[in-house]
């Protein structure tokens, strides 16, 4: 769509009808080419995975160049300048050890409160900034910059190898240098012992055009070797050779690198590139890299580097949520669990990565937790038998402790105590019903091979030119809606009940309903949001949600009369005639 530009500098020209002056500016555009890939069927395109590794085989063969840019069709770029600065890692002495510089995602079109905690403020601006001090932080799958030699699925350079608990020093490099000098061009074979000529065909397929590209993607991101220490870099100038002009076999070569055959016996998606298999592609992509000794960078500029959209309705929000813990699920499965990482991946790194595949499995205990307070309110114990001094002591150094932590980490991260609450209460939300819902299919995935189909995050909002949170009021039916509801009845219904028992009893026991109650108080406040959404803008709610809310209340509440009926000779029994106000 743009021609290659020219090597040479091409200056504007100034107009005395322009406001703008030109004359001193660089107006060349870089090569636009836009791809579509070939399908058919009987072969699998690998969806976004399999989409960009195509378009890595084709801009090496036509453009090359060393790093890559990655962002979805729902961002734009807001800083001209995020490209540069990202570059500035890479090329900077002991950049040659950064696969990727990750920009965190910013998002416009939200509501104002942030309802369903879209902006994500207490991931991206706290754990993502907290992994930057280890290997650095995951690849989120957009707003992210790829050192393209990174990913051929080779290892990094090193002086200094990451072994269990320490750094060890190492004489031995992995590139194989030149008695004279180490700012020569290598070869494909020199990056890996093991990859001898006969394989390297078998690893990135039979294009000549594209072997021939991986060492000189490698030796153009190298840094500028102007110094000592820089054991890797190449000499001053070497990137002002003029490039050869696109001929039409190098257009060719192009279109055959995307063909649907050409993955067939290689090793793209399973070590080369982007790799296939799991929902969540980007996570596992930046696993393996950091698996090999990669380092990553997060830099959080000024001006954000990207902004993007986000879906605003509570159901296409849990479908999101779901397809994200769907993967991490089958990460926990497969053989990219952080368990049987190598010795390269850092500790704390390894135990950021096991929390990426074991999240979605806390959504058993804390459903079990929702409706705790609620079968306490029904049975008329409360959650501990006995209110004794150590009880209290514990449960106030636990309160504190983690009041403490949260306090920390807002301070720290620089996050407002409204986006914290509004990320716990979508953890609970989320916790209850996509989180469970990705454990169930991610266990028939691997269990009974039941292949997962999922729909795209909705990127259009409602048909309402007027309001840009139009979509934020529709109420789309998901089973994914059911367990919130359920809980959030079965808990009103518990303080409904316990009220009634402490008002109808003869000895009532105040102090007892309020304790009970405020659990159970304290799990509706986290639903708050999720209530919202169901009431959509009119406060109406389609009617099948309280037909399956109902059945399931009153099946669970007709189940525990069942298991434990009341005793109405008890000191706690009711004596509904003899009732009075107080």
């Amino acid at each position: 769509m743009l021609r290659p530009p020219s090597p040479d500098t091409l200056y504007g020209m100034h107009y005395e009808e322009q406001l703008i002056d030109y004359s001193d500016v660089d107006i060349r555009l870089p090569m636009l080419v836009y791809m579509s890939r070939e399908k058919r069927p009987g072969y699998d395109h690998n969806k976004k995975a399999g989409a960009m590794n195509a378009l890595v085989r084709c801009s090496a063969v036509m453009s090359n160049g060393p790093f890559i840019l990655n962002f979805d069709c729902d961002h734009y770029i807001n800083n001209a300048q995020a490209v540069r600065e990202a570059m500035c890692f890479m090329m900077d002495r002991g950049g040659e050890r950064i696969c990727y510089i990750q920009f965190p995602q910013r998002f416009e079109g939200i509501d104002p409160s942030d309802r369903y905690a879209n902006h994500n403020t207490v991931f991206f601006d706290g754990n993502m900034r907290a992994l930057d001090g280890l290997q650095g932080p995951m690849y989120v799958g957009t707003g992210c910059m790829f050192r393209r030699f990174a990913l051929y699925g080779f290892d990094p350079p090193r002086t200094a190898e990451y072994t269990g608990w320490m750094f060890k020093k190492k004489k031995v490099t992995t590139f194989k240098q030149d008695p004279e000098s180490d700012t020569q061009s290598l070869k494909t074979e020199d990056f890996d012992a093991e990859l001898t000529a006969q394989l390297v065909p078998r690893r990135f397929g039979n294009s000549s055009a594209m072997l021939a590209s991986i060492p000189v993607a490698e030796f153009q991101a190298r840094p500028i070797a102007d110094h000592p220490a820089i054991l890797h870099g190449r000499p001053p100038g070497s990137l002002t050779v003029p490039r050869a002009p696109l001929d039409p076999p190098t257009v060719a070569e192009a279109v055959s690198v995307i063909s649907c055959w050409y993955e067939d016996k290689t090793e793209w998606g399973e070590r080369v590139g982007w790799i296939y298999g799991s929902v969540t592609e980007d996570v596992v992509t930046g696993y393996r890299m950091h698996n090999r000794g990669w380092r990553s960078v997060y830099w959080i500029s000024k001006r954000d580097a990207f902004l993007g959209t986000a879906p605003i309705n509570m159901t296409d929000r849990l479908h999101q949520v779901l397809r994200w813990a769907t993967g991490s699920v089958e990460i926990f499965f497969s053989r990219n669990n952080a368990f049987l990482a190598s010795r390269r991946l850092m500790f704390l790194q390894r135990v950021a990565y096991l929390n990426v595949g074991i999240y979605p499995f806390t959504s058993i205990f804390l459903l079990t937790y929702c409706f705790i307070p609620a079968l306490s309110l029904f049975s008329g114990f409360f959650i501990v038998q006995t209110l004794n001094v150590a009880f209290l002591c514990y449960l106030l150094t636990i309160t504190i402790t983690l009041i403490a932590l949260g306090v920390l980490e807002v301070k720290w991260s620089g996050i407002e105590l409204e986006d914290w609450w509004r990320n716990e209460q979508f953890w609970l939300i989320s916790g209850t019903s996509a989180h469970l819902y990705a454990v169930v299919q991610g266990l028939l995935k691997v269990m009974a091979g039941i292949e997962i189909s999922f729909t795209l995050t909705a990127k259009a909002a409602a048909e309402d030119n007027e309001d840009i949170y139009a979509d934020l009021y529709v109420v789309k039916w998901s089973s994914l809606l059911i367990p919130p509801i359920t809980i959030g009845m079965i808990n009103i219904i518990a303080i409904a009940f316990a009220f009634a028992r402490t008002v109808y009893s003869d000895n009532p026991r105040w102090g007892k309903f309020i304790g009970g109650g405020f659990f159970s108080f304290w799990v509706l406040a986290h639903l708050y949001p999720f209530a919202k959404g169901l009431m959509g803008r009119r406060g109406k709610t389609p009617t099948i949600v309280f037909v399956w809310s109902g059945l399931i209340s009153i099946t669970i509440s007709l189940l525990w009369v069942a298991i434990s009926p009341p005793d109405a000779n008890s000191s706690g029994g009711v004596r509904g005639a003899g009732f009075q106000f107080p």
